[in-house]
């Protein structure tokens, strides 16, 4: 019994790095990319490792401030998707608490209809909300990314449901000593759900920085563009993939803050795997 155990734990240890070299290698062969001379580019081929190491393309990247300013782009990106981030916990953790602690007339119906209504596929969406920030005037400035979407149905959802394990008595015991419904929220509740809500902070987070066909439908001035758009628009200024080097090094450098993130936030992933809440008991 213990030979096929370890049998079987060898197995399952083979898969998974079998999947993070399937995973790891496109992601090095694009940062050895970054390093590498247009010449060796298109004259080596597939190789991992470059044969000369060039930071040319890294200088004239962070130099070119005019007609692709990367560091504007991603400064855009960042004050985007923070506050986007920000609103999104604030919002959905309200709302949780709403459909968790409060009691009133079809609130499980509104629930399941709104979640329902979320399976709905996101770019039957697109000329509908096109059209709303048009009258808003919200074309071309950072409201058209960081308002819609911040009540997103999967993120209430799982804070509902990390909520639902907490228990009531707390509640009772807080109202006994006094307290409303928002000193409860902002001192009993909004502390133990805290694993869940940096978790969907950082998925929200994720989601911002990286969309990549809204931003480019909402925004026509460069210099008001996210990382993603402006991405795109290096394609274009480089022509034809051209300069592979500079676009995978801009690639390079929109992908640390996401990477910088996930890794201080990943424990919290684990803590909110128990949707029964974090209580200890």
């Amino acid at each position: 019994m213990k030979k096929k155990i370890n049998i079987s734990k060898y197995i399952s240890y083979l898969f998974l790095i079998a999947i993070c070299v399937i995973w790891a290698i496109p992601v090095l062969f694009g940062i050895t990319t970054s390093f590498r001379s247009q010449t060796e580019v298109v004259s080596t081929g597939f190789r991992l490792l470059p044969v000369d190491w060039d930071f040319n393309n890294y200088v004239t990247i962070l130099e070119n401030t005019s007609t692709a300013p990367i560091l504007r782009w991603l400064m855009n990106s960042l004050f985007i998707a923070i506050s986007h981030t920000a609103l999104v916990i604030v919002i959905i953790s309200i709302t949780g608490y709403g459909y968790t602690r409060m009691n009133f007339k079809g609130r499980d119906a509104l629930f399941f209809t709104l979640l329902g209504i979320s399976f709905f596929p996101a770019v039957v969406n697109l000329i509908p909300s096109y059209k709303i920030i048009e009258t808003l005037g919200w074309v071309n400035t950072a409201w058209a990314m960081i308002i819609p979407g911040l009540a997103g149905m999967g993120n209430i959802f799982l804070v509902r449901q990390f909520m639902k394990g907490i228990p009531h008595d707390l509640d009772e015991s807080a109202r006994v000593d006094g307290a409303g419904d928002f000193r409860i929220y902002f001192s009993v509740i909004l502390p133990l759900v805290k694993p869940v809500l940096v978790v969907c902070g950082l998925f929200s987070f994720i989601g911002s920085w990286n969309d990549f066909l809204w931003p480019v439908i909402v925004y026509t001035d460069v210099e008001k563009m996210p990382i993603t758009a402006g991405l795109l628009l290096l394609q274009d200024i480089y022509g034809n993939y051209r300069l592979i080097g500079q676009l995978m090094g801009s690639a390079m450098l929109a992908i640390i803050p996401t990477l910088i993130l996930f890794i201080f936030a990943q424990k919290y992933f684990m803590q909110s795997i128990n949707l029964n809440s974090g209580i200890k008991g």
